[in-house]
């Protein structure tokens, strides 16, 4: 989870530009430049940007350059996109995500999904960082997402609200396996051949407006609702990869443990965010390199 920023600039979104007319205009200007297809599209949350690192025959096109894209404000968000190989996989690494805490729209800070979905990618994985509403959860930890709760979205936040582009589904989107279930057991067959069990976990996300953290009472709700960890992402890039037909898998990196009412842990900070992801870095490039080369094979299989 995070909520530190950067020196804010205004977002870059034309309220005028409707979402169709936005997506037109960034695909026009990536099909130009993009000479490969990619197969799998990498968001990459908060302090995650190194996992682009393992790409050979980079591409890089800042999101400053595209017009209509819009742009990140937080800090660990580098504002790119990377394109390149992995063992013959062609991927698409989003350097930073936009957030609606940042003042944009459902839809804007969906757009860059739909920008990767016309590029041609059939998969999406999604990190994010995400505190740990689970007791047996511990910082650290990986927790492959089987479900979410978007809570914006029952207030009426939901980014297919609009007119629907036919182009990319229908009126009304199914989610019963919005994370994908194969998905999901090839990643937990990843974390056993690359020795990382006991710190991969399986769980429900909430997705939380922010930006401020989750009160105690807030934290022990979530949890009585069945939740295993909470962030401000994810859930609205998750919808519209369902609506665009995209297979996705999510993966949540525990940066610190919710403090529940009568309990006295310290309060959740974005500096113990980022240091918690750069302790952990070397599992979670490990973890997603592989990952991302075993959704190959299978693709190929």
């Amino acid at each position: 989870m995070m909520n530190n920023t950067k020196t804010s600039p205004a977002p870059s979104a034309t309220p005028e530009t409707n979402p169709k007319e936005r997506i037109d205009i960034i695909n026009e200007y990536l099909q130009e430049r993009v000479s490969t297809r990619p197969l799998i599209g990498v968001v990459c949350g908060s302090g995650l940007g190194g996992l682009s690192k393992c790409l050979s025959n980079q591409q890089v096109i800042k999101y400053e350059d595209i017009p209509q894209f819009p742009r990140s404000t937080v800090e660990g968000h580098a504002g790119e996109l990377v394109l390149g190989d992995l063992d013959g996989v062609h991927v698409i690494c989003m350097r930073g995500r936009v957030h609606f805490y940042e003042g944009y729209s459902m839809q804007e800070i969906t757009l860059p999904i739909r920008a990767m979905c016309l590029l041609g990618i059939k998969y999406l994985l999604v990190t994010n960082a995400a505190g740990g509403l689970n007791p047996d959860f511990n910082v650290g930890d990986l927790m492959i997402l089987n479900d979410h709760l978007n809570m914006p979205g029952l207030s009426g936040q939901h980014p297919l609200i609009g007119p629907n582009d036919t182009r990319f589904g229908g009126r009304f989107t199914p989610l019963t396996n919005c994370y994908d279930e194969k998905l999901q057991g090839l990643a937990l067959e990843v974390a056993e051949k690359v020795g990382l069990t006991h710190k991969v976990r399986r769980g429900v996300y909430c997705f939380v407006s922010g930006p401020t953290y989750e009160t105690p009472t807030e934290a022990r709700f979530l949890r009585l609702v069945g939740c295993d960890a909470v962030g401000m992402s994810t859930a609205p890039e998750a919808i519209v990869a369902a609506h665009c037909g995209l297979k996705t898998i999510g993966l949540s990196v525990i940066t610190n443990k919710a403090v529940f009412p009568g309990e006295k842990g310290a309060a959740a900070c974005h500096e113990e965010v980022i240091e918690t992801i750069q302790a952990a870095q070397n599992d979670i490039e490990t973890f997603v390199r592989d990952l991302i080369v075993a959704v190959g094979q299978q693709h190929t299989s």
